[in-house]
């Protein structure tokens, strides 16, 4: 599943990121593989708004088409 398929309050680890510029863009979101995370919101056709520890952040579609998770449990 991509990180664009999540609904809010399930929390995932990004297991994968395919390509190096969608890597790198997701670096500087603070995010990686490995990373344990929770999806806040999703809004209708916009961004993906992340919550990893104390920060959240919004991720564009795109770029979270390109992150695959696996979903955990709570």
């Amino acid at each position: 599943m991509t990180l664009d398929q999540t609904r809010p309050g399930q929390v995932f680890v990004i297991r994968t990121i395919d390509d190096p510029q969608a890597r790198l863009a997701a670096i500087r979101f603070g995010i990686a593989e490995g990373a344990r995370a929770a999806c806040q919101t999703v809004l209708p056709g916009g961004p993906v708004v992340v919550r990893k520890g104390k920060q959240e952040m919004a991720l564009g579609r795109n770029l979270a088409h390109r992150i695959t998770v696996e979903l955990v449990e709570g």
